[in-house]
């Protein structure tokens, strides 16, 4: 059998949300903080068994942001699944930008990396030019015509 408290949200973290809303010299009961978890929890599972179904009847494994959107609908909390759904549209355009950046910083690490390489190679290899090995004073070596 699963343990009560392995079942429901950490207290620190039910507490420390709680305190995000309430003026700084508020306190929070000990009951206060146990009764929103078990709450949240319950409502959280709520939510995400119906979620579940619904993938369970599609033959989907995963449940997504979009699922538990159209659960909390479904359950009547049409102003949360509005709210949420902006949230994840949000959240989905935050990560393809960072992705972006991501790829765009990992181009031009690469390249700039690439460059230093290229770098390394010529000061260890001599320099030709027509086939012969070229002044030492020379160190320009030709690049090719794109």
């Amino acid at each position: 059998m699963v343990d009560e408290q392995d079942r429901l949200l950490p207290i620190a973290n039910v507490g420390r949300i709680m305190k995000q809303i309430l003026p700084p010299s508020a306190k929070i009961s000990k009951e206060a903080k146990e009764t929103i978890q078990e709450c949240a929890t319950e409502f959280i599972s709520f939510v995400t068994g119906e979620a579940s179904d619904k993938c369970h009847k599609e033959n989907r494994k995963t449940v997504n942001g979009d699922d538990i959107c159209w659960a909390l609908g479904a359950l009547g909390f049409d102003d949360y699944a509005e709210l949420i759904l902006r949230y994840l549209h949000r959240h989905r355009e935050a990560e393809r930008e960072k992705a972006n950046q991501n790829k765009l910083a990992n181009s031009t690490t690469t390249s700039s990396r690439d460059h230093q390489d290229n770098n390394k190679v010529e000061d260890q290899v001599p320099n030709y030019k027509n086939g012969h090995q070229a002044d030492q004073q020379s160190d320009q070596i030709p690049t090719p015509a794109s």
